[in-house]
């Protein structure tokens, strides 16, 4: 994979380049803001994008704006978004309108090479990925059921391990259950949460989507 590394901080641009490079991907560009960011992909084609949350001038959310804006000029790259701040409305705001090709991990993560590189071939796949911390936080928030009202606990697990990303097989390996009984469970929650049988609409995603929502 073509990576292009957007941070302020010289030493995680160098140390996400090197872990990457260790890893078999290839580095074509690094940017220190969002401004030089968006001229390096003038020329760079990059397979995906990780980008910080708060970078220059302001240090609030130049690196989630920079992400809406690459998912609307380069639809077909990945662009996962790099946070060490555990804060689920920073998520919601990354997948809210099209949550395809798009990843949320906090920093912790890149210490695991090999996680790291798998969520950006997941966002570059078009899937749609967020950190498992996220993830089990809002699980353990009081909710207001809402369209989760008719979903059992076990079939929570099920979304739960959806919402990070994680294939059939891997959620089926998680929870010591066959393939065909967690296909049983995909297909009880898409009804339950009304996401009918349809070519166009990616019905995983947005399942996690009002999961995420349900319980933000």
């Amino acid at each position: 994979m073509k990576i292009v590394i957007a941070d302020d901080s010289m030493l995680i641009r160098d140390g996400l380049a090197r872990l990457l490079a260790e890893a078999g991907c290839e580095v074509v560009a690094t940017a220190d803001n969002t401004a030089t960011l968006m001229h390096k992909l003038d020329s760079a084609v990059p397979d995906a994008v990780i980008v910080d949350i708060r970078m220059p001038p302001t240090y609030t959310d130049e690196g989630l704006v920079a992400a809406h804006k690459l998912r609307s000029m380069y639809p077909s790259i990945g662009v996962l978004v790099l946070s060490q701040y555990l804060e689920a409305h920073y998520a919601m705001r990354l997948i809210s309108d099209a949550p395809e090709h798009l990843g949320y991990l906090l920093k912790e993560r890149v210490s695991d090479v090999a996680l790291l590189v798998d969520a950006l071939r997941r966002v570059v796949e078009g899937e749609c990925v967020i950190d498992p911390t996220i993830v089990s936080t809002l699980m353990r928030r009081p909710r207001d059921p809402g369209p989760l009202a008719g979903v059992t606990t076990r079939e929570l697990e099920v979304l739960a391990l959806m919402a990070e990303g994680r294939s059939n097989a891997a959620i089926a390996g998680k929870l010591s259950m066959s393939p065909k009984t967690l296909e049983a469970h995909v297909r009880q929650i898409l009804q339950k949460l009304n996401l009918h049988q349809s070519p166009d609409d990616h019905r995983r995603v947005l399942a996690v989507l009002k999961y995420l929502q349900a319980t933000h």
